[in-house]
């Protein structure tokens, strides 16, 4: 069963080997972590499960530490006698990873790189040391997958305790913005603590992947499997700190279960406020992108590519009101998202195909196919994707980076021999500077940053 859980942060300097005397800066922080501890001693758990954004991660995984045991120190803080060794409790760890089998959800022991131990389980474990020592550890990563996966993770970690029948308490080590004091990391943190304070989770669920960028999170989803861990549990919720004197949020808090309460399936609200949200965006859509969404469907869905005449047909859009459309070419990029997070972008710097209706469905289908950098979509995700389509106006060349503004244009980066080229389109999310856009750009055309480039600006119609 599930004893307790906490939200400990992980900030090196709290340690007086690393903090010499600047860990009295969050000082509150220390004594709610000496309280948590005390009260991880007093319930004498059999197991803590531990997650960590700062072990081995991966996009579509969530990965279990293998092994009978594990160690690490803090030398790269500075403080290597700062050590530690855990032993780890196989027996529920083979558990969390077939209940997760079972339950389609994509995690396991395979693919680690280093079994040491990262700070952020050295410094909650460091604290608990203090007072209590006969416990085994399940140490786990967090992922790029949805929120929604993470939840349903945290309930296969209840299922598996409970059919062992161990005693275990779980700890979500996370720090929350690193963007303090800029607004969107004072916002990010007001969403977490609040959620903590109150004990709603679906606040957690619901905060903006664009609010998690802008706001430089750290533990999001280690929260958010802690929010699955309480499915439907009462619990009593309590934040005991809050600081930030460093740039860094850190929350600390508590939350005890008393009693089961099925009111609390946060999951199952988040998805039906997620389907009401979908439909609101999809009537907002325009022509442009609808061609799109209907482009990249029929393909998941038939492996085909549908004809211009199709999608005009089943959108009911006649050709008079696509004039634009069917009469006019441009260079088309096709953006897609789930959840916030990028899915897919394939576009054309001029046009290929002789109308933008045809562009649009040729780059839709290339944006759900043959985007390296994803695997193909899927028809699972069909309902959960946002779509963007950029109309580019012809480019222009300029003489230098002073000429660009990352809202207004978009850059084209070539390489001196003309054989490299790279596109980042404008108003991006988390692109802040010219300097990161020519970047960024230069990156994707395999172009060294000290390489001399010829520079060209456009300017884009977005739709959405």
């Amino acid at each position: 069963m599930i004893l307790s859980a906490f939200v400990f942060p992980h900030p090196p300097i709290v340690l007086p080997e690393i903090g010499k005397g600047r860990q009295t800066e969050i000082q509150k922080t220390i004594d709610a972590f000496e309280e948590c501890a005390k009260q991880i001693a007093q319930q004498e758990p059999d197991t803590i499960v531990l997650v960590t954004p700062h072990s081995i991660s991966y996009a579509d995984y969530i990965h279990i530490s293998p092994d009978a045991a594990a160690e690490g120190d803090l030398r790269q803080f500075g403080a290597a006698d700062v050590f530690m060794s855990v032993d780890y409790d196989i027996e529920l760890s083979d558990e969390i990873e077939k209940f997760a089998v079972f339950s389609g959800i994509s995690a396991g022991t395979l693919g680690q790189e280093s079994p040491r131990l990262d700070h952020g389980a050295i410094i909650p474990l460091w604290f608990v040391n203090k007072y209590y020592k006969n416990y085994k550890v399940v140490r786990i990563s967090i992922s790029g997958l949805s929120v929604a996966e993470h939840y349903r993770f945290g309930k296969v970690i209840a299922e598996s305790a409970k059919h062992l029948g161990k005693n275990v308490v779980f700890i979500a080590s996370g720090d929350l913005s690193h963007k303090l004091p800029e607004p969107d990391g004072v916002k990010l943190d007001a969403e977490i603590t609040g959620s903590f304070a109150d004990g709603d989770f679906l606040r957690l669920l619901q905060i903006p992947y664009e609010l998690c960028q802008k706001g430089a999170e750290c533990g999001l989803r280690a929260f958010i499997i802690m929010a699955g861990v309480l499915d439907k549990t009462e619990v009593t919720a309590k934040l005991l700190s809050y600081e930030g004197p460093f740039g860094v949020g850190y929350a600390v808090a508590s939350f005890i279960p008393c009693g089961t309460n099925s009111e609390r399936d946060f999951l199952a609200r988040y998805e039906v406020l997620e389907k009401i949200r979908m439909e609101e965006v999809k009537s907002n859509e325009s022509d442009y992108v609808k061609t799109a969404r209907f482009s990249l469907e029929h393909f998941v869905r038939t492996g085909r590519t549908p004809l211009p005449s199709e999608v005009a047909e089943a959108l009911h859009i006649t050709k008079s009101r696509w004039k634009e459309l069917f009469s006019e070419r441009a260079g088309v990029f096709v953006c897609i998202k789930k959840r916030g997070e990028l899915r897919g972008c394939i576009g054309t710097i001029s046009p290929v195909s002789e109308n933008i209706a045809k562009e649009i469905i040729r780059n839709s289908v290339n944006a759900a196919s043959e985007d390296p950098r994803f695997e193909p979509v899927d028809a699972g995700e069909l309902t959960e994707l946002v779509y963007t389509v950029d109309l580019l106006k012809p480019p222009e060349k300029i003489e230098s980076v002073s000429q660009l503004d990352v809202k207004r244009y978009g850059v084209i980066v070539t390489s001196v021999n003309g054989n490299k080229r790279g596109l980042l389109l404008p108003n991006l999310d988390s692109i802040d500077t010219v300097q990161q856009q020519v970047s960024i750009a230069k990156r994707k055309a395999g172009i060294s940053d000290d390489e001399a480039i010829f520079l060209e600006r456009f300017e884009v119609t977005r739709y959405t």
